[in-house]
Formats: C-alpha cells, sequence, structure tokens
C-alpha cells in the first residue's frame, strides 16, 4: 500500500511538471502508467486523469496569474467554443464513424508538428504577431507578459481570432464524441493560429483545462470512476509537479519547450491516425 502510495504520487509530480509546462495537463502520463504497468481498470484510469487535470490547472493557474502570464480573456472567450463543441459532440456521439473522425483530427495534429517546426526556424521563437485583428482588439484579446529568459517586457497581438474559435469548437466536438482530452489543441489554436506566444499559450491553456475538466468531473465522481485512494496521492504529487513546473517552464527558452512539444504532438497525432485504421499503440 505504501509503495502504491509513493509510485502514485511520484507519477503525479512527473505529470504535474510535464502538463504545467506544455499546458496539456498529465493524462498522457497518468493514463498509461495506471492501465499498463498497474493493472487498473481504464475507467478508473479516465476518472483519476480527470482530478489530474484539475490539480495541475489549479497548480499551475495560482502560479501563471502571480506571474502575469495568464491571459484571462483569451481563455473565456475560446472555453466557450470548447463548452459548445464538447456539448454538440456528445449529442451527436454515434452518428458519426469515430474511425473517420480519429484519422482527421490526428492529420491536423501531425500537419501541425509541420507548423511547430517551421516556427522553430525563425527569426525569432516567440515574436509579436505584426497584424492587428481588429476582434481581438474589441475584445481587449491582446496581452504582454514578462520574459524571464530575455528579461524584458513582450507585447504580443492575438490574429486570426474566428479561427482560433474554430479550433477550440472542433476540440470540443473531439472531447465530445471521441473522449479525449484537448489539451494539445488548445495550445495549437494559440500558438499556431492565433499568433500568441507559447508560454502565454501553455499558461493559458492550464486554465481551460482545469475549467473544462471541474464541468465533466461530477459525472466521474457520481458513476463511481474516481477512486480516493488512487486520486488523492495522484493529486498531491500533481500540485507539487505543477508547481516546479510553472517555475521551470519560465526559464527554459522558447525552442527548448517546442522540442519538448513536438514529440508529444507527433506521438499523439499517429496514436489517433492508427487508431483510425484499427491499430492501437
Amino acid at each position: 500500500m505504501v509503495n502504491q502510495i509513493l509510485l502514485l504520487a511520484t507519477v503525479g509530480i512527473l505529470a504535474g511538471v510535464f502538463g504545467a509546462i506544455l499546458g496539456i495537463g498529465g493524462g498522457i502520463i497518468i493514463t498509461p502508467v495506471l492501465t499498463v504497468m498497474m493493472g487498473l481498470d481504464i475507467k478508473y484510469a479516465i476518472g483519476a486523469s480527470i482530478i489530474s487535470v484539475i490539480a495541475t490547472s489549479s497548480g499551475a493557474t495560482i502560479a501563471y496569474l502571480k506571474d502575469d502570464l495568464l491571459n484571462l480573456r483569451v481563455a473565456m472567450f475560446l472555453e466557450l467554443g470548447t463548452t459548445i463543441g464538447a456539448i454538440v459532440g456528445a449529442i451527436l456521439a454515434g452518428l458519426f464513424n469515430p474511425d473517420i473522425l480519429y484519422i482527421l483530427f490526428g492529420s491536423f495534429l501531425i500537419f501541425s508538428v509541420w507548423n511547430m517546426i517551421k516556427k522553430m526556424r525563425g527569426t525569432a521563437a516567440d515574436q509579436m504577431a505584426k497584424k492587428n485583428d481588429p476582434i481581438a482588439e474589441k475584445l481587449k484579446l491582446n496581452g504582454s507578459y514578462y520574459d524571464k529568459v530575455e528579461q524584458r517586457q513582450v507585447d504580443y497581438s492575438v490574429e486570426r481570432v474566428p479561427g482560433g474559435f474554430a479550433m477550440m469548437l472542433g476540440a470540443g466536438l473531439a472531447s465530445g464524441m471521441l473522449g479525449i482530452g484537448s489539451g494539445v489543441f488548445k495550445v495549437t489554436a494559440m500558438d499556431t493560429i492565433m499568433k500568441m506566444p507559447l508560454r502565454p499559450s501553455s499558461a493559458t491553456s492550464n486554465l481551460m483545462m482545469g475549467v473544462t475538466a471541474a464541468a465533466s468531473a461530477m459525472v466521474y465522481f457520481f458513476n463511481g470512476s474516481i477512486q480516493a485512494n488512487i486520486a488523492g496521492p495522484l493529486a498531491i504529487g500533481i500540485l507539487v509537479g505543477a508547481t516546479i513546473g510553472t517555475r521551470i517552464m519560465q526559464r527554459l527558452p522558447a525552442k527548448v519547450i517546442r522540442l519538448i512539444f513536438i514529440p508529444v504532438l507527433a506521438y499523439m497525432g499517429a496514436q489517433m491516425v492508427l487508431k483510425g485504421f484499427g491499430v492501437n499503440i
């Protein structure tokens, strides 16, 4: 029992660090460990993963708010798209062939890898957007943050707001219809489509994931999928890991964060495409 608690806490710390840096939650670490290494039923693994996302979001959001790295207006605006998409997706679940959806969404993630690689080869990792979006200006979505690596204040503009909102609708649909997390879609929407710098994109994604997960946590709680003896040690470890991760993320160059994010994006994209063709990895 003690060994299990220590293992869960350790996994939680790793997931918290990883999730806080990339803004994608810790499910990519937690679910395989709980199901493959510990032989836990997938139902309870998903329940624990939901709690882990809330814990990661809580730990990271507090630190990012304190450091003024979050863009609250962007988070609340895009969360509307995710929520609407998730509701529509849940309603439409079963009406469409999930294999086709897995292939489509997986292909998009793989395409996003190419966009991130192109950004890494650019002249600057976190460039200020050069186009003024009238919608962003009207909704006051543009922001600024202090870059601790370059030791300067970075002002940035948000571009292609309708495209980012449409991406969030798609992320919500994917989440509602396929039961998958949408953290990678959130970061991709802000970083690739809306041209936000990677640090505020990751920080803002952490907040949004917590809101989305909290909305579904009650469902998992009442259907018995959340077990306190599993979720408890995980949550404690994740809170510690998320606090550490927020400190690390702000000291990492944007190119290093992209180097970490690209393999994750490629793996998840390939996993979804292969699952669409009936191959599980």
